[in-house]
């Protein structure tokens, strides 16, 4: 049985090479990483909880627990790095990687399932008790990182954090502005700029603002946030760790993208056509 989160061949052909690379036991069978990977997409859109998982993808717990070392060891952050890239050309930008990125932040509810949690008290005067979604995107609008911290997390240090995660994953050769909110400070805006030597902008309207205006460029980080906010595994904070949690955020970006790439493909030979 097919489902719609469900990867198409050419999806698959693009992610094999990231899940399937070999290391100390070797290449796994693609079929059934394939399957995995369908799995985890079908559990992020849905909000099914791993013992509901639907036969078809096989034992929950080979799901889960290929889930829990993906995460730890970047695999997803880096299909999310080479998907992007797949995506800016498919926009038919001529460099694969940013000079430009938008950062913000987004809080989540916590839900425990008892034991410890990385779940704090954040937010304005710490109403929340959850975890911060950080997410960054380029021009396009396309999440080109993410990751998860506790709540209680200043903009400044989750700011700080996104940048070493883009180096990490060598996106920042061509990088020369960052754009985020006012929750930065500008002392740390500065800072930041001296530290990755780039250009650390901070944008957004004063309280005296009568009516809404939507920024240029930083609101599409705004719409990210929405577009994720559609995967129902991200409804609340529904894990422990920030490794967990930073995983699902990813793959959820990885499914955005991999819709956006559908449309983009699908009425690119229509706009050929009309030219």
């Amino acid at each position: 049985m097919s489902y719609p989160s469900d990867l198409t061949d050419d999806q698959w052909a693009l992610l094999e090479p990231v899940f399937n690379a070999p290391g100390k036991r070797g290449r796994k069978h693609a079929d059934d990483l394939r399957t995995v990977v369908d799995a985890m997409l079908y559990i992020a859109q849905t909000g099914c909880q791993w013992r509901y998982l639907p036969q078809s993808f096989g034992p929950w717990t080979r799901v889960w627990s290929q889930f829990r070392r993906w995460p730890r060891s970047g695999t997803w952050a880096h299909a999310l790095t080479v998907l992007h890239a797949v995506a800016r050309e498919a926009e038919g930008r001529v460099d694969l990687t940013p000079s430009m990125v938008v950062i913000n932040t987004n809080l989540a509810r916590g839900a425990s399932n008892g034991g410890f949690t990385f779940h704090d008290r954040g937010g304005p005067y710490g109403r929340t008790k959850g975890a911060k979604r950080v997410v960054a995107v380029d021009g396009t609008g396309l999440p080109v990182g993410a990751l998860v911290v506790p709540a209680s997390t200043h903009e400044n240090r989750a700011s700080e954090l996104m940048l070493q995660h883009l180096n990490s994953q060598g996106v920042t050769g061509r990088l020369e502005l960052v754009l985020v909110d006012r929750g930065v400070t500008a002392t740390a805006a500065r800072t930041l700029g001296r530290r990755h030597d780039l250009e650390v902008r901070r944008v957004g309207w004063d309280d005296k603002q009568p009516t809404f205006r939507p920024i240029r460029h930083a609101w599409r980080v705004e719409v990210a946030h929405g577009r994720l906010g559609r995967s129902r595994r991200l409804a609340k904070s529904f894990e422990n760790t920030t490794t967990s949690a930073s995983g699902w955020l990813q793959v959820a970006c990885i499914a955005t993208t991999l819709r956006h790439l559908s449309r983009t493909r699908r009425d690119r030979p229509m706009l050929a056509t009309a030219a």
